[in-house]
């Protein structure tokens, strides 16, 4: 049975949590592959809003199975806080919440890490989410992480002193003023690594295999953007993970070939949180407006997204990497009212126009080139069919699968579950 991928297509933020929310009652089970609790997913329904951070979005359906891949990195501390937060809605999550051994435990030196570094760098800084994550995978490639497997062992604190104490004197090294206490940080973390050991921790790549041998359904879900891949995004402004689809096969150890539906999810528009270039961010009124309609604020951190028009330069690309073959359009109601809409088909890069994206596209070396169409005035969310959609929002669709060459399956046009429109 073949595992099918969603992920984001821009910087992150663009709905994933929703969707995975909406899909959950097509798989059996739902499988979190790279990130950590810098991710914030968020899921309306039943008058009521819900962030996850690691844990899975389908985990509200009570026939779903979810799992935490190998991939992912864990803060045993805002764990514990998901799961107190989900104690009130009577789900089983001994049963249904799965651990991989395999997954890197954030520390509270790791966080630590992650402020003293940040401000070290002062205004080159990168705009971390300052979870620990960066320094996290950074000790998974230098072979010095601590893993959920790890916690089964009698002596796994002589190896989590070892770390600490490294990681104190990394933090000395940056001469910045941090202030902590981390007596209080470890009695905060040692508590959340007890409730973390209730659960199952499994080998979940050979979970996985069997789960695919016995033709259970698999839905892989990414967290973050294509465009804050390690490798592929606008690096150095990016995330620690692969979070293209590539990172589905290392993140829980399924093969390639396995690989069958990319659900691919974007934005109406563009945004972006913290630093890095941004080639349609607008600091007009149009932008504002996104802002405010969409409610454009981070729903890790609460700081506000910048907006901009929809970069299909940016999009195509991420849609080459991944091998997209389906498409989804959230927040298309943001964009009612509008006159005129914008969409940057290509940019003019050192003197010459291109359709691709290039090395560089700090505002010194690219300017956007616009195509224009007109707007549409509807309220879109109490909309329940495509048929209801106005002719211009169909225009947009279809402007963006002929440039895409992917259809587009799902329109969103409200955050909560039921304003899910399938084309």
């Amino acid at each position: 049975m073949a595992v099918d991928l969603l992920l984001g297509l821009q910087w992150g933020d663009e709905g994933k949590g929703k969707i995975v929310d909406v899909l959950t009652q097509n798989y059996d089970i739902i499988a979190r592959f790279q990130g950590g609790p810098n991710a914030g997913h968020t899921l309306e329904f039943d008058g009521i809003k819900h962030v996850l951070h690691t844990i899975p979005s389908g985990i509200f359906h009570k026939g779903s199975i979810n799992l935490v891949g190998n991939g992912v990195v864990i803060d045993p501390v805002i764990f514990k806080k998901e799961l107190d937060n989900l104690a009130k809605f009577d789900l089983d999550l001994k049963k249904k919440l799965l651990i991989s051994r395999k997954a890197h435990l954030i520390l509270p030196t790791h966080r630590l890490l992650d402020a003293a570094s940040e401000t070290a760098k002062g205004k080159a800084k990168i705009g971390s989410t300052l979870k620990g994550i960066g320094p996290t995978y950074m000790d998974k490639t230098g072979r010095n992480g601590i893993r959920v497997g790890d916690l089964e062992l009698k002596d796994w604190k002589k190896k989590y002193r070892a770390l600490a104490n490294k990681h104190e004197a990394m933090i000395d090294f940056y001469n910045v003023d941090i202030q902590y206490n981390l007596a209080e940080l470890e009695a905060e973390f040692f508590e959340a690594v007890a409730t973390l050991k209730t659960l199952q921790f499994i080998d979940s790549e050979e979970y996985l295999h069997q789960a695919q041998r016995n033709d259970k359904t698999i839905l892989a879900e990414g967290a973050q953007g294509s465009l804050l891949d390690i490798d592929f995004g606008t690096y150095p402004f990016v995330t620690s993970s692969n979070t293209t689809a590539a990172g589905a096969c290392t993140g829980l150890g399924v093969s390639p070939g396995s690989i069958g539906e990319v659900f691919g999810i974007f934005k109406a528009y563009t945004t972006r949180v913290g630093s890095g270039p941004f080639p349609t961010e607008l600091f007009d009124d149009y932008g504002k407006t996104m802002a405010k309609v969409g409610n454009e604020f981070g729903a890790t951190t609460g700081r506000p997204r910048r907006c901009g028009w929809l970069d299909l330069v940016a999009l195509k690309y991420a849609v080459q990497v991944n091998g997209v073959t389906q498409l989804m359009m959230m927040k298309g109601d943001v964009l009612s009212g509008f006159d005129t809409l914008k969409i940057c088909t290509a940019y003019q890069y050192q003197g010459k126009e291109i359709d691709y994206l290039p090395y560089n596209i700090e505002a010194e070396n690219v300017t956007p080139i616009y195509s224009e169409m007109k707007g549409w005035k509807e309220d879109l969310t109490k909309m329940t069919e495509a048929s209801e959609f106005p002719k211009e929002l169909n225009d947009y669709i279809e402007f963006l699968e002929k440039e895409l060459e992917v259809p587009i399956k799902i329109v969103s046009v409200g955050p909560d579950r039921t304003q899910t429109i399938h084309r």
